[in-house]
């Protein structure tokens, strides 16, 4: 019989979730050179943009675009439908979203009951939807219950097939590599980078816990780093510079009362009785002086 549980000994490998960070150009040039390439990377704005306008007559361009600002999930953005927008109000409600198992597309709830949540939308997101409803529309499509993006036949996009599109057209567009999950880190870099606090994005993301938001969702962008290192050692260098300042301000009022005392007293003498007085450049009152003083022709 075992007495003791052998597993107790063993030691299980920390689970540390991979912090995104930015491609460089830097990165970029080494995964260039080498094939090497961060285990979790995302766009800059300008590589987003660029992505987004090479992709900007493809069927699937507005699910990538709605992915890419808003940080919603893929199967979130698929599982759209048009009675959870509010194209009023610039804002979507998540309530399902669209999952593959056993290589099937599966119809579920969201993650968590934090993932179940309102998205504001920002007009020119808003734009784009009103004219993929219209096209819908025209089409016989935009049913109240229909799915936002839809094939032409009006059945939901498979997930894998997005997917696999968006890494083909990465390449046609020669950007650094990125998974379709990884729009959503971009959004929440990007989100920070634009000025909104980390609840906010807690808040888009759908996250339970903040800590998770701040640990994984939030990559320094370089021009962010490069500010927050200048305004360190701008504090440093005006505290270094007001103390010279006022050291310097503190030696020359020391000096100038020196010189105002000295001019004061003027020099001295001891006078044959001991006691102290001061020299004078003209003629004295005391006659004994007044022997040994001659005035100059």
């Amino acid at each position: 019989m075992i007495t003791s549980n052998p597993a107790r000994w063993v030691e299980l490998p920390s689970l540390r979730r991979p912090r995104a960070v930015v491609w460089t150009q830097a990165r970029v040039a080494v995964w260039r050179a080498t094939g090497e390439r961060p285990p979790l990377a995302v766009w800059t704005a300008e590589q987003t943009a660029a992505f987004l306008q090479h992709a900007g007559s493809h069927p699937l361009h507005a699910v990538f675009h709605v992915a890419a600002l808003t940080g919603l999930r893929r199967g979130e953005v698929l599982g759209l439908r048009w009675c959870d927008l509010d194209l009023a109000g610039a804002s979507l409600t998540v309530t399902h979203q669209i999952q593959e198992r056993d290589g099937r597309a599966v119809i579920c709830l969201p993650k968590s009951t934090a993932s179940g949540r309102a998205v504001p939308l920002d007009g020119g997101t808003v734009a784009l939807l009103v004219r993929l409803r219209s096209a819908q529309r025209r089409e016989g499509g935009g049913a109240a219950d229909g799915w936002v993006f839809a094939r032409e036949n009006g059945s939901h996009w498979s997930p894998s097939y997005v997917s696999h599109t968006f890494r083909r057209l990465i390449e046609k567009v020669d950007l650094p590599p990125v998974r379709f999950h990884d729009l959503r880190h971009g959004a929440a870099t990007l989100s920070l980078a634009a000025g909104n606090d980390l609840k906010t994005v807690q808040a888009l993301l759908g996250h339970a816990s903040i800590v998770l938001t701040a640990d994984t969702y939030t990559s320094v962008l370089p021009s962010l780093a490069q500010a927050c290192a200048e305004a360190t050692a701008s504090l440093v260098r005006r505290a270094g510079y007001d103390r010279g300042r006022k050291i310097c301000r503190s030696g020359a009022r020391s000096a100038r009362q020196g010189r105002r005392r000295a001019v004061g007293r003027g020099p001295r003498f001891i006078r044959a009785g001991g006691t102290l007085g001061r020299t004078h450049s003209g003629p004295s009152s005391d006659p004994q002086i007044n022997k040994g003083h001659r005035q100059q022709p």
